[in-house]
């Protein structure tokens, strides 16, 4: 039985890979998983996907103020694992940008079959409450949409930013050369400290519509 869930799984994957979505969405629903279901799936990654970047920035943040209170020690390690957490931060905001092109493809496909499906209902009450839940569940992921689309818009200038920051206290590893920089890092920590927050609201987005998507 495991082998044959698995080989139906590499199928999958290697029609999704083809491009032949249709396909793809057929072979799951074999399986008893829906576009919806999907959805939710590919909504909850995005969101796990986004808590695992905060943490990244987190990180960042944290190195960050230790670098702007630097007041001697070895700057060398310092200045080596802000280059990691930036280079996590940077591996991290490259797949949320994944996650979030899954999530509209799914949801465009989820909307596009439920309008058509919609009109196909004859009884005029079904078709109503099946209106109704349509529009309710759109304006749901309109927003939850929105809330990530913003965070994943703001994630790379903080990340220019950043980059900017390791690369010029790379060529200059000194004491002086950290002083010089505070500005610099204090603006950027503001930066994070916001982006941290637009991901909280995104984050919450994203529970509230897999709470309210329908069963």
């Amino acid at each position: 039985m495991k082998r044959v869930c698995l080989g139906v799984a590499l199928a999958v994957a290697l029609l999704s890979g083809m491009g032949c979505r249709n396909v793809y969405y057929s072979a799951y629903e074999k399986l008893g998983v829906y576009k919806r279901d999907l959805l939710q799936k590919r909504v909850v990654a995005a969101r796990d996907e986004e808590k695992n970047t905060q943490q990244e920035f987190k990180d960042a943040l944290t190195r960050l103020k230790e670098m702007t209170g630097f007041e001697g020690g070895d700057l060398e390690k310092h200045y080596r694992q802000l280059q990691s957490d930036y280079d996590d931060a940077a591996s991290r905001v490259t797949a949320v940008h994944k996650r979030v092109q899954d999530v509209e493809t799914v949801a465009k496909d989820m909307f596009t079959e439920w309008e058509k499906e919609n009109q196909q209902i004859s009884t005029e009450s079904l078709r109503t409450t099946s209106r109704r839940q349509l529009v309710e569940t759109r304006q749901r992921y309109e927003d939850m949409i929105i809330a990530l689309k913003r965070v994943e818009r703001g994630m790379d200038p903080v990340l220019v930013k950043l980059h900017d920051y390791v690369l010029a206290l790379k060529h200059s590893l000194n004491a002086q050369a950290v002083a010089s920089l505070k500005g610099e890092s204090t603006k950027i920590q503001a930066d994070i400290n916001r982006l941290l927050e637009e991901m909280n609201r995104s984050i919450a987005q994203a529970d509230e519509f897999i709470r309210q998507m329908p069963k």
